[in-house]
């Protein structure tokens, strides 16, 4: 199986030709976008953190290490969601994950390209 490419993208970023298959992975739907905006692309909550775990990290960087190590944890104990998106990437030579935080460095989409990419926590 080829490597899998996977971007990171803000959902209120304009599509591009270059996103190949785009997928949702908030547990919240992103504030101010229409259903429609988004129609067709995938919405995976259940591979986002969980509230308790978003709600802890508050996009603190002071916390990202260990964010992701819990993230990490999470992804583990849930492999039923993480095969779906697997199963969704499966085919497409790039996959971008959407996410609706403001700081574009520490959060959940980052987070899942790194584990999906086997970079340690």
């Amino acid at each position: 199986m080829p490597a899998m490419d996977v971007q990171v993208k803000r959902a209120y970023a304009p599509t591009t030709a270059s996103d190949g298959t785009r997928i949702l992975v908030d547990r919240l739907w992103p504030r101010g976008i229409a259903r429609a905006t988004l129609a067709g692309v995938p919405w995976l909550k259940d591979i986002a953190p969980s509230g308790e775990l978003r709600t802890w990290f508050g996009h603190a960087p002071a916390k990202w290490a260990e964010f992701r190590r819990r993230y990490f944890r999470e992804l583990e104990a849930n492999p039923e969601a993480v095969a779906e998106l697997r199963r969704l990437a499966a085919g497409h030579r790039r996959i971008t994950l959407l996410y609706g935080a403001r700081d574009e460095l520490h959060n959940n989409a980052v987070a899942l390209r790194d584990y999906l990419l086997g970079e340690a926590a």
